[in-house]
């Protein structure tokens, strides 16, 4: 089956990740070569990815001379995070307060009489609302994709991940091995009959 692709809040999270991990300030092309190899993040999106941090304030950047450097620490990227979270929850609070008050206004209006202009343009409100109230509640989700607790959970995950699939790989190099010894195949004829890869190597 072909192979999901990162959804665009997973490439934001693990380019934070270069961030916190590192701590180190970066050009552009610092990350472009960075960011596919180490987080699976294509070059062709890195400069997209990196912009959205900029413009909500999770990365810093600054121009010297000709060229543009990036960074972003974990104690200022929490700082702006709950910042945000805090304005987005207050708006989302108010949108629910005149939700509740447009529904009691629908709920009045329905008493004894028929459709009206007034119930239908209430009725449209209501319908913008409730879209910004889910709009809202996407913001709020993107935020805590790059808590830096959240990015830490996930490089601890990532860590595990690659520790069992090294280790899966290192006992197929040792079935191989005894294969080769008790038998006397040749390795790429034990490749192709198990369907193990030629180019199977431990992740770095």
């Amino acid at each position: 089956s072909k192979k999901k692709g990162l959804s665009f809040e997973e490439k934001r999270a693990r380019m934070m990740e270069i961030f916190f991990e590192t701590k180190d300030v970066f050009q552009l092309k610092d990350i472009e070569k960075i960011a596919p190899k180490e987080k699976g993040i294509t070059s062709m999106s890195v400069k997209e990815i990196l912009q959205s941090l900029v413009d909500d304030g999770m990365v810093d950047t600054d121009r010297i001379g000709t060229s543009n450097y990036f960074w972003a620490f974990p104690s200022k990227a929490l700082h702006a995070r709950k910042r945000k979270l805090e304005e987005l929850e207050s708006q989302l609070a108010e949108s629910n307060q005149k939700k509740e008050a447009l529904q009691k206004s629908i709920e009045k209006s329905k008493i004894g009489r028929e459709d009206t202009a007034e119930r239908a343009a209430l009725m449209e409100e209501l319908a913008a609302l409730r879209q910004k109230k889910e709009q809202l509640k996407a913001e709020i989700d993107k935020y805590r994709e790059c808590d830096p607790d959240v990015v830490e959970e996930m490089r601890q995950t990532n860590k595990v991940a690659k520790e069992a699939a090294n280790r899966w790989t290192d006992n197929i190099f040792s079935i191989k091995s005894w294969a080769k010894r008790k038998f006397g195949f040749e390795e790429s004829r034990i490749d192709k009959g198990f369907g193990i890869p030629e180019d199977l190597d431990y992740i770095d």
